[in-house]
């Protein structure tokens, strides 16, 4: 039998000595001129010389980059490597941005084509959604955003029938992450040619729970719960023209809980969208979220608290499905999701998979074989098993259940109806 590696909830603050090491060298150099400085007028200009590109777009809009700016500094308690990692995001967010308007400058034509159809994956962290994103992906018509398209979307500087060099920096950062974080990829594997939440195309507005998931940043997270998410999401189909422009498909497949909370402005501005809804006991998949956003953030901070963590995110999980619940009944018709269960999902998710594209009136004879391999190129535990439980967040499963007990019944419900339909094989 072979031994899998375990990481705990608990193992968030057992980083590598070398990664202690440098931070304390690095944080003991302040007083001679060491710390990183984030500012937003020096992020801008670095991103310009940087590019060698000034136009950051009619459409952009600052405050989002600077309320982010002020979080980050002053209650992030973010360590030297976490102040550097994240000066060099947001730099490389406003690059991406420049040379997005260069190319829709350069290329018109790439804002007058039509946005392919979308299957939008919408279910809560930890339910199954990176699995099923990678099981989608063995149909060559399905585009997907890879890793490293997610890093870099836009062609770099020379590079437009290439795309070596974005795959380089892609690869480099997953060696990056195992070095600082090694037990992170046995709670979510991050490898640079595999897809990615396309969430982090709504970070290039700055408008997006990247943030919040990763870092410490309370006053950014309330003011973007208050605020029109609209750039963001009109940003982001604008560039999946230009992704589709580069390696063209036949529909999108997108990834990302964050959407839940904004279904509204996904069918406003993407292109008949149909939602996978998948769903877990939340007493499993929130501690277990829990857990990888605990370990997220210490990748950043040497102060990172699982109690503040699970205080943020439950109550934040419990709103999100609000959010999704209350559109899916007053703003939608019902076929317009498609409900899977974590549990039949692990068992056989062929069959699933199979279910859904006969609901779109799709062959599958020729996939299967594709969906099989893909099934175990992503074994479970591939990279560790993950070992969590709401102890570990000084919560209880009660607490939990204030925040969620209405979707927990929409669970029941949905879960009684399907039983009561037969199965397609």
């Amino acid at each position: 039998m072979v031994h899998q590696q375990v990481i705990k909830s608990a193992d968030f603050n057992r980083s590598p000595y070398w990664f202690r090491i440098l931070n304390r060298c690095w944080k003991a150099a302040y007083p001679l001129g060491a710390e990183i400085k984030l500012e937003k007028d020096d992020l801008i200009r670095t991103a310009r010389r940087t590019t060698g590109l000034h136009d950051l777009g009619k459409d952009f809009w600052d405050e989002p980059l600077d309320r982010l700016i002020h979080a980050l500094n002053t209650e992030a308690a973010l360590h030297p490597a976490g102040r550097f990692i994240s000066r060099q995001r947001l730099i490389n967010l406003l690059a991406t941005r420049l040379r997005a308007e260069y190319w829709f400058r350069r290329h018109p034509g790439i804002l007058e084509e039509p946005l392919y159809p979308v299957w939008m994956i919408i279910g809560l962290q930890r339910t199954g959604t990176t699995l099923l994103h990678r099981l989608l992906t063995a149909d060559p018509e399905n585009r997907v955003l890879l890793s490293w398209e997610a890093l870099n979307p836009v062609p770099l500087k020379g590079e437009l029938h290439t795309c070596d060099d974005r795959i380089q920096i892609a690869r480099t950062s997953e060696k990056a992450l195992k070095l600082m974080a090694p037990g992170f990829f046995a709670i979510h594997p991050v490898e640079h040619l595999a897809p990615e939440e396309d969430i982090l195309l709504l970070d290039v507005s700055f408008l997006s729970t990247t943030p919040e998931a990763t870092t410490n940043v309370p006053s950014y997270a309330a003011w973007l719960e208050g605020t029109d998410q609209s750039l963001a999401y009109a940003y982001a189909a604008k560039l999946m023209k230009l992704l589709q422009w580069q390696r063209p498909g036949t529909r999108w497949v997108l990834k990302s809980p964050h959407h839940l909370e904004f279904l509204d402005l996904v069918v406003r501005y993407f292109s008949k969208v149909h939602f996978i809804w998948t769903h877990r006991n939340v007493h499993q998949s929130i501690p277990s979220f829990l857990s990888m956003v605990t370990h997220s953030q210490s990748i950043f901070s040497d102060q990172t608290d699982p109690g503040r963590v699970a205080r943020h995110w439950v109550r934040k999980t419990g709103y999100i499905l609000s959010k999704g619940m209350d559109f899916r009944m007053d703003m939608s018709p019902e076929n317009r999701f498609f409900d899977l269960f974590y549990e039949d999902f692990i068992a056989d998710p062929v069959t699933h998979l199979r279910n859904y594209y006969h609901q779109h009136r799709l062959p599958t004879g020729h996939l299967v074989s594709n969906f099989e391999k893909a099934r175990n190129l992503n074994p479970r535990g591939k990279y560790g098993l993950h070992s969590y439980s709401v102890k570990d967040f000084g919560i209880t499963d009660a607490y939990i259940d204030d925040h969620t007990m209405a979707y927990q019944e929409l669970q029941r419900k949905l879960q009684d109806t399907q039983e009561d339909k037969p199965t397609k094989k």
